[in-house]
């Protein structure tokens, strides 16, 4: 496939994300097991009747998706695609609810409507009027990784020029105590973690929205290339070199080529193992975390992929991200690798525009 470029990016996280000077003011959270992502005046953005019925993630991914498309100076784009692990659940969780309250009765549909993982994609093309392609991908943490595919794929085709692609996750009160019963969220005891070395299971949960247009040509604004992306469901520990020695060796690359290198590290000893594998085949580049700054979600994805693309337009590694000590003064690729508790494995490959 050719070469598409990433024009604008646009992300609401646990860091102050929408303000400027964003890899300088980056602060790491290990002491919370669930951290909350800063939110927007959304008043700004959203009339006030309309605020009231829409759930987190909405909110979120309407005012990202707006400053996304502000950014790359596009009214419409020419398709919406959206990639989300657990959707709009705030409401999902206001129907069940709703449900056992009433036995079964007497239900308003609305929650039920605005329930559906696919109300993200909707509510932002109702919003611009948009009627082109509209299309939302619920693949747990490849969600993002499958969306910039698609996008791809539309370029390359000649179906679109200009795509909105988003990620976007929202916590919610019930879902997360299942999750720390379940222990996928780290006990309370175990905080603070150390990320790099943890000897306990379970991650510390974030949440957030992350938005870009993906164009067909290149901008002044273009912060990279996406050049090509690997997605496996199962890897085995033994499995991730020759993994990522084959997608380096389909994009003509070796991993001297690799100026950086973003691994997902969440904390969990479980999982974590399958990144010190990859970490090992990268001696000469700059190795880094990002997850002791997002926490961990299904759509983290977005947050490393929004930093990587701010990471190779001003050409800086933020020192709170550095795993080793290896500084780059001229950083041209950057690859990506993330899974969730060991599964949905993904590469990303971003080349400077």
């Amino acid at each position: 496939m050719s070469t598409v470029y990433i024009n604008s990016a646009s992300c609401i996280s646990v860091q102050d994300t929408l303000n400027e000077n964003i890899l300088q003011n980056l602060t790491s959270e290990s002491s919370s097991n669930i951290i909350k992502a800063i939110e927007p005046n959304y008043k700004e953005f959203i009339p006030p009747a309309m605020i009231r019925r829409m759930s987190k993630t909405v909110k979120m991914s309407s005012v990202a998706s707006h400053y996304a498309l502000k950014e790359a100076g596009i009214e419409k784009p020419d398709a919406i695609i959206v990639g989300t692990g657990m959707g709009c659940s705030q409401d999902s969780e206001k129907f069940l609810k709703n449900v056992i309250d009433n036995h079964e009765e007497f239900l308003t549909p609305t929650f039920f409507i605005q329930s559906t993982h696919n109300t993200v994609a909707g509510q932002i093309a109702l919003g611009l009027q948009c009627h082109a392609y509209n299309f939302t991908y619920v693949n747990t943490s490849s969600s993002l990784e499958f969306s910039l595919l698609d996008s791809q794929l539309q370029i390359n085709d000649g179906e679109a020029e200009n795509v909105l692609v988003g990620s976007t996750d929202e916590q919610t009160d019930r879902t997360m105590e299942l999750y720390c019963l379940n222990n996928t969220i780290k006990k309370e005891t175990d905080l603070p973690t150390d990320y790099l070395n943890s000897t306990t299971n379970g991650v510390i949960w974030g949440e957030g929205a992350s938005f870009f247009v993906v164009g067909k040509d290149k901008t002044e604004n273009s912060y990279a290339k996406l050049k090509n992306i690997q997605i496996s469901n199962k890897v085995e520990l033994n499995e991730v070199k020759d993994f990522i020695q084959n997608f380096l060796t389909q994009n003509n690359l070796s991993s001297k080529d690799i100026d950086a290198v973003i691994l997902g590290f969440s904390g969990d000893a479980k999982s974590d193992m399958y990144y010190t594998e990859a970490m090992n085949m990268f001696p000469d580049s700059a190795q880094l975390y990002y997850k002791h700054l997002s926490g961990e979600f299904n759509t983290a994805s977005g947050f490393s992929t929004f930093i990587a693309c701010h990471i190779l337009k001003e050409q800086q590694i933020p020192d709170i991200m550095m795993i080793n000590s290896m500084k780059k003064e001229n950083v041209k690729n950057i690859l990506l690798y993330n899974h969730l508790g060991g599964d949905d494995h993904s590469l990303v490959l971003l080349e400077k525009a």
